[in-house]
């Protein structure tokens, strides 16, 4: 029996066990091991499935997602086809030293 917990809306079993969240498939380790080609299809086809050892979930199945951060070799592209040498021209040396402590209490400069 599925009880939901009214203080912080998490759902409970009998034995105080959590839940996946509901609309989330949830399969014992188990059934995973034995059904795990119907269970990649799902996957592929955008589910989640929690894999849940002794009623308690242990990992998701979920479907694979690009890699995503820093493009190098985008970068390096861009800088050969624009002939640059660098992106940023010119960094100081004091570029990370700590600023002075009443920099934002200082009123801008008159040419700004």
């Amino acid at each position: 029996m599925l009880e939901q917990n009214k203080n912080i809306g998490i759902p409970f079993d009998d034995c105080g066990h959590l839940r996946p969240p509901l609309g989330m498939v949830s399969v014992s380790i188990r059934d995973a091991k034995n059904h795990l080609t119907q269970l990649a299809r799902r996957v592929g086809k955008g589910e989640i499935i929690v894999v849940m050892r002794n009623g308690r979930p242990v990992f998701d199945l979920a479907p694979h997602k690009p890699p995503t951060g820093p493009r190098f070799d985008a970068l390096s592209r861009f800088k050969r086809e624009h002939d640059l040498d660098r992106i940023a021209p010119f960094i100081a040396e004091d570029f990370d030293a700590p600023l002075p402590e009443d920099f934002l209490l200082r009123a801008l400069p008159a040419d700004v």
